[in-house]
């Protein structure tokens, strides 16, 4: 009979559709029952804004939460959120094809995305997040209050500030916004959204200590977080030991966050999206 039983649902399992992405965007909704809550518990959310970044991308903030997610998925058994592309972005919105939402706007919304993950069925909802400022306070706030609301496990990540270690030991110095650090990150993900020829010192300065001097708009894409280190340099195969180190680093903090969570028992009941939140 035991025997009759394990065969059955191996048979049961070789039957089972091929899980088709891990892209939220792009299963289908039979599959997205099939997989949340039963298979899939944890979904990674990138957001970012559209901002000036030396001589990346203006996206790069993006790119980078939206890279480091997908390479982060298959390591966690999570899906990919569809990114959140703009933020509440700061001193660097007077620059060409920056943009800038509101905190009302974007406390907002970013509720109504997170609510929607929950109540969708994700247990650990995950913010990769790829840009600093205000907006992670907003995000930490926000985060807090859904979890609570929906009792569903909320982290929010700052990626270049949680793999500071890793960006000292890959370059041997501190980084900065679209520093060395930043820019390799973009180069090792697509190195057509660098531009090397546009490159100049005069795009750099260093961030100004606390108390001194404040300008809007910030006088320069490039900022250092310590002056005389981070300058941009392009180095291919240093950028991608950063890139895989950072996926790590990330990886293994989001890992054992939700191993801690299950063993203090926190939130442990999976709900199915087809209920209406407690």
């Amino acid at each position: 009979m035991v025997h009759r039983l394990a065969a059955s649902i191996f048979l049961a399992a070789l039957t089972l559709p091929a899980q088709s992405t891990r892209e939220l965007n792009d299963l289908n909704w039979m599959e997205y029952r099939r997989l949340v809550p039963a298979q899939i518990q944890t979904v990674l959310l990138p957001t970012g804004t559209v901002e000036a970044h030396g001589v990346v991308n203006n996206g790069a903030d993006n790119t980078a939460p939206l890279a480091l997610a997908r390479a982060m998925a298959p390591k966690l058994n999570a899906l990919v959120a569809p990114p959140l592309n703009y933020g509440v972005t700061g001193s660097l919105d007077g620059y060409a094809g920056t943009f800038q939402i509101s905190e009302a706007a974007y406390r907002a919304f970013v509720t109504d995305i997170l609510t929607g993950l929950a109540r969708n069925g994700f247990r650990n909802i995950i913010v990769i997040n790829g840009h600093g400022g205000p907006q992670t306070a907003i995000l930490n706030d926000v985060a807090e209050k859904v979890g609570r609301e929906q009792r569903v496990r909320m982290l929010v990540t700052n990626w270049w500030a949680i793999c500071s270690d890793v960006t000292l030991k890959v370059f041997g110095e501190d980084g900065g916004h679209a520093g060395w650090n930043e820019t390799a990150f973009i180069q090792a993900i697509d190195e057509k959204l660098v531009h090397p020829e546009l490159y100049s010192k005069e795009l750099e300065t260093p961030r100004p200590a606390a108390g001194t001097w404040a300008a809007y708009p910030f006088p320069t894409p490039v900022i250092l977080y310590q002056p005389g280190q981070g300058s941009v340099r392009f180095d291919k195969a240093k950028a991608s030991v950063y890139f895989q180190a950072v996926v790590e680093r990330m990886a293994d903090l989001v890992k054992g966050i939700i191993e801690k969570w299950d063993k203090a028992g926190l939130y442990q009941d999976v709900r199915s999206g087809a209920l209406p939140p407690r």
